[in-house]
Order: structure tokens, then sequence, then C-alpha cells
């Protein structure tokens, strides 16, 4: 039988594009699709859009619900809990515009295998008014928590998870808001990579991803959004993110591989120099690219990741 998608709409105050991503939804050509969208006390037109949408859906296909009000993250881990047992899921941005086959491509990918799997893909970064710009980078070392602990390389906006992925995620949840995760994408990347789950990251562009003032965080192709990330990652607020994620999860049954890497990742933040250093080492932690493993590194020997 194929899967059934629930897709996990984050939204707050997206009005001025949200009916963009609503329409790309309805495109898509993997008809087994339902929406959850997790408002978290838009103060625009936002809701309203999502309920005139719902009422041109089949019933039931289109639900709104009150978010937590605790910021993006937490909206989605809490949209975890509505997913019903057996289906599959997928994070959804508010200003992006879908490719038509961003499902189904997902769905054949992961195929039919009965462990926890992870998609995501490359997208097409553009503009406010969604001319496109350029690809994002193209990941080309291995997948897993090696990478997992210290990059975020699995964007959220083009995560899907099959069935057992998502009782994996909606089992660790509560663990990751009580560790208060900064990120659900890269917590999603580290779970699945630490849970033994097949990593898939599709080369081929799956959307639109808008950029403007409130997504910059997310981009690391210019040399503004790279610098920014430099001055977090030797400022400490990196070592801060790493010690939530760590958190979130040292609480989790995992297996004891993915324990031992947790536990060289505690001496790379608990640790002073060159301490750290060693840890980093012995662990075999890299980032996608030269220059990011070598920030990492730079970082540690600095001590920049002690948290």
């Amino acid at each position: 039988m194929s899967p059934h998608v629930v897709i996990l709409l984050a939204s707050y105050n997206g009005a001025a594009h949200l009916q963009v991503q609503l329409d790309s939804i309805a495109a898509q050509d993997w008809p087994r699709w339902s929406l959850i969208l997790s408002d978290d006390g838009s103060t625009d037109a936002t809701r309203d859009l999502a309920l005139a949408f719902a009422a041109t859906r089949p019933a039931g296909q289109v639900t709104v619900i009150d978010g937590p009000r605790q910021g993006a993250t937490m909206n989605f881990l809490s949209a975890l809990d509505h997913v019903p047992d057996g289906a599959w899921a997928a994070f959804c941005d508010q200003d992006d515009r879908w490719f038509p086959d961003k499902l189904s491509r997902a769905v054949e990918a992961l195929g039919t295998d009965p462990r926890p799997g992870h998609y995501a893909a490359r997208t097409i970064i553009a503009d406010p008014d969604l001319n496109p710009i350029r690809p994002s980078r193209r990941f080309t070392r291995p997948l897993g928590l090696r990478n997992a602990l210290v990059q975020a390389c699995m964007a959220g906006n083009s995560s899907v998870f099959n069935a057992a992925a998502v009782r994996v995620l909606r089992d660790a949840a509560p663990a990751a808001r009580r560790a208060g995760v900064i990120s659900h994408d890269w917590w999603a990347y580290q779970l699945m990579a630490a849970s033994g789950a097949r990593l898939i990251h599709d080369p081929r562009p799956c959307l639109l991803y808008r950029q403007h003032q409130a997504s910059e965080v997310g981009r690391n192709d210019t040399i503004p959004a790279m610098t920014a990330r430099l001055r977090r990652l030797m400022a400490g607020d990196f070592g801060t993110w790493l010690r939530a994620n760590y958190d979130s999860l040292a609480a989790l049954d995992l297996p004891p591989d993915s324990r031992d890497l947790l536990a060289r990742l505690d001496g790379v933040m608990r640790n002073p120099p060159p301490r750290a250093v060693i840890d980093l080492r012995r662990g075999g932690f890299y980032r996608q690219t030269r220059a990011g493993t070598a920030a990492l590194w730079l970082s540690a020997m600095t001590g920049a990741l002690r948290a």
C-alpha cells in the first residue's frame, strides 16, 4: 500500500507568502497527502488563509491546530505528536514553493525498506519574489553521526521521513523539548543518524527556498552567511547548541556505537584544549567542507566549543 504523507507546516505571521506554498502543496503529483498546519499565534491573515485553503480540499485533508507559541522548532516538535501511526511525515516551511514531484521523489527514494529512513534534497535559493538565484550546496562527504553531531546538512524544508522514522522522531521529541534544541532539522538528522536510519540526500533540488530577513540564517552559500556562522562558532554559541543536542540524545536508548560518539562529543565540549582536540580527532567528527572542518578544529583549539 502506498504511504500516506502528513505534511507538517509550522506557521507564524506568514500571510505574505503562505498561499504560494499552499498552492504548491495542492499541486503535488503524489495524491496521498494531508496537511497539519500548526499556527503559533499569528496576528496577520495566516490562519484565515489556512482555513480558506482547508475549505477547498476534501474533508479532513487539511487540519489547522494551535502551536505551543515557543518558536518554530518547538512548533515542529509539537506537530509530530499529531502524525497518525503508520503515516509518513514531511516538514514544510511557510514561505517556500515546492516542486510538483517533491513528495513522489521522496517516496520513491525511500521505497519499501522497513528501517527508519530520512530523505532530504538540495533546494534552489531564490530571492524574495522567488526568482531563482542558485542551487544550494551539494554535499559530497558521507552522511552519518560523525557529521550530524557537528553540522546540520539535511534541510528541514526538504525532509521526508518514513513511518518507522516518524515513530523514532515522535518518541524522542519530548527529550528534545526538555533539552531546548535550537533546530528541529539538525536534531532530526542527528537522531536519524544515531538510530541507524537510512540517510538520503538527493542532489536534485526539490523546491524554491525563498530568501528574506527571516530565512537568511539558513543560507550557507554567501560570504556574509559563512562569516556569520563562523562568528557564532567562535563566540561559543555553537557549543551551547551542541550541548542542547547532546542532552536530547543522551536521554535516549541508542546503539553502543552512537553512545560512544556522544561520549567523545561530551569530551570535546567539556574538556579544555588540547584534550578537546584529542577527543575531536578520536571521534572522527567532520563537516562537509575542508574549510568547515578547519573552523571546527580551530574552535576546539581555542576552547569555543565548551558549553
